[in-house]
């Protein structure tokens, strides 16, 4: 039994209309009697929201039209990995290149006409609809958000609802007309890609996007390299003591930082933390003169003097070598509980 026929029995035996489903839903009538009469595959659960309004407006058990609906994409998926896959529609391309950074437009087409769907046409692609669909998804609920959406294709709140969820639903390879014209088009400001590197940068509309610019690189990193934070550095965020008055600049520098062989402890994000703070390891841009001191004033009021920050790094440390002794003995004492059992 598949999605379309629990729902229209449902219908029939509430006695309720498409119509009342498609409010429920809030999406238009012509997408529901599109999903019921099959000729729309019904969308990933984990894409839309539509599976727990209409469940719960037809009372049915939760997760039950999200189960059918998965069950019956499966197959359907089943059905076409025979068929290639097609070239992306003219306008879908012309979308794409129409808002590629000036001066990059002649290159990039001429590679995607030598090569119709190669990988640099896929991989643009796929990043562009990531992007947008990350967005979509965040944005969703939000009836303010559709409803600007919607003005700035010329559709209702209903139509765009029905649009985004589509959209969600398309992949790289089936990415519709309408999805450049009403989505795309509107959230996309422009991309850029380094054709050496392969680094992509992606620049939303900031009336609809938060985070309106994003960046993908592709490092080659050295063998033994960590791929993410270092052990020492999860520590040293986690200790309040030590990182809480780090700022979002600062903590960025320390996840740059790259070692060879040894690994950095706590206390070495710490330090490091101290000394990208201290004006004497930087030279200044503009000379400035010399700040006026008070008679048994070593350094300017207010300011942090360089014994204080020793004294206070060796007090972190000595902590840090307490606690780390606290936790060898707690271990001997287990083992040794161990063993006389």
């Amino acid at each position: 039994m598949d999605v379309c026929l629990v729902i229209r029995q449902r219908l029939e035996e509430l006695g309720l209309e498409q119509k009342d489903l498609a409010d429920a839903a809030g999406v238009t009538d012509s997408y529901v009697s599109q999903l019921l009469t099959r000729k729309k595959l019904p969308p990933a659960p984990d894409r839309t929201d539509i599976y727990a309004k209409m469940g719960k407006f037809l009372k049915l058990p939760a997760g039950k039209l999200s189960e059918l609906a998965e069950h019956q994409r499966k197959e359907g998926l089943r059905r076409s990995l025979a068929e290639p896959p097609a070239p992306l529609l003219k306008e879908v391309r012309e979308l794409i290149l129409r808002k590629v950074a000036p001066g990059k437009e002649k290159e990039i087409r001429a590679i995607f006409e030598k090569q119709p769907f190669g990988e640099l046409e896929r991989l643009v692609t796929q990043k562009l609809l990531g992007v947008v669909k990350k967005v979509a998804k965040e944005e969703l609920e939000s009836e303010n958000w559709l409803q600007l959406v919607a003005r700035l294709s010329g559709r209702s709140y209903e139509q765009m609802r029905v649009i985004v969820l589509e959209f969600l639903d398309a992949d790289v390879f089936d990415v519709s007309v309408e999805n450049c014209v009403s989505f795309l088009d509107p959230l996309i400001e422009s991309w850029d890609i380094d054709l050496a590197s392969f680094a992509m940068e992606i620049v939303l509309n900031r009336r609809l996007a938060t985070a309106y610019a994003r960046r993908f690189e592709y490092v080659e990193k050295e063998a033994g390299e960590p791929s993410g934070d270092e052990a020492g550095l999860r520590e040293f965020l986690r200790n309040t003591s030590m990182s809480g008055d780090a700022g979002k600049e600062e903590i960025e520098f320390l996840k740059r930082l790259r070692f060879r062989g040894k690994r950095p402890t706590a206390l070495y994000y710490y330090r490091e933390l101290q000394n990208l703070r201290d004006p004497v390891h930087f030279e200044s841009a503009k000379i400035r003169a010399p700040r006026a001191k008070t008679v048994g004033q070593s350094q300017p009021k207010g300011s942090t003097g360089p014994m204080h920050k020793h004294l206070e790094a060796n007090r972190i440390e000595k902590e840090l070598q307490l606690d780390g002794r606290k936790r060898a003995t707690q271990r001997w004492a287990d083992n040794k509980g161990s063993l006389a059992k």
